[in-house]
């Protein structure tokens, strides 16, 4: 067993969630903004600073307004919320192996608890959870994994983060933890994982449990 602790991000690595941000972004610009923002520059930051700092980034004046549209959009659609293909099946695995198994996301409770309550099968697998405003830095700040590492009992020697961006593999390096990189969440480009180095890259569920 290479990794007795595996911490995950979640959305695009756990959840198929890129579409719904997208959609939600792209309604919230328009909306407060009246104007539109290039997909790509969108979802640049998606999976590293807060939902705030996003917002705060595309126009500081009005991030609070931007936040309660994109927010009530975003939940409208979780609805449809998919667990990402083959995920519940690696978890079950690496469950019955006595793997400690974590969540650590930049999204805000509420809205991880709305994930948990629309994939019920998803919540079970995790002893700790550790969103927004469980501490004060985000990712690529190492602060979030190490709080999900201390409420675990568990030290670096050992542990992963699993993840679809280069925020979250910044995070494992600073947390000096091992790096996965998953593909599948789309949101994020294969090139752009590549150039963070990370522990290994895989595109599967099943290469992902070959990793850990």
């Amino acid at each position: 067993m290479r990794f007795r602790t595996v911490l995950f991000d979640l959305d695009g690595t756990l959840v198929d969630s890129g579409a719904i941000i997208l959609a939600s972004f792209r309604h919230a610009t328009s909306t407060v903004l009246r104007r539109e923002i290039a997909d790509h520059e969108l979802m640049a930051a998606v999976g590293g600073p807060g939902l705030r700092e996003q917002m705060e980034a595309l126009d500081p004046e009005r991030a609070e307004e931007l936040i309660e549209v994109y927010s009530a959009h975003n939940a409208g659609l979780h609805d449809g919320l998919e667990p990402c293909p083959g995920v519940l099946d690696a978890l079950e695995s690496l469950h019955a192996e006595g793997r400690r198994l974590g969540v650590v996301t930049a999204k805000r409770r509420a809205t991880l608890e709305l994930a948990f309550e629309v994939l019920p099968d998803l919540r079970r697998f995790f002893d700790v959870t550790v969103a927004a405003e469980d501490t004060a830095r985000h990712k690529p700040n190492p602060e979030p994994l190490l709080l999900a590492l201390a409420e675990l009992g568990a030290d670096g020697d050992g542990a992963a983060y699993v993840g679809d961006s280069p925020f979250d593999l910044q995070a494992a390096k600073a947390a000096g933890i091992g790096s996965i990189a998953v593909t599948w969440g789309r949101i994020h480009s294969r090139e752009r994982l590549e150039r963070e180095s990370p522990d290994a890259l895989v595109e599967t569920a099943e290469e992902l449990l070959a990793a850990l």
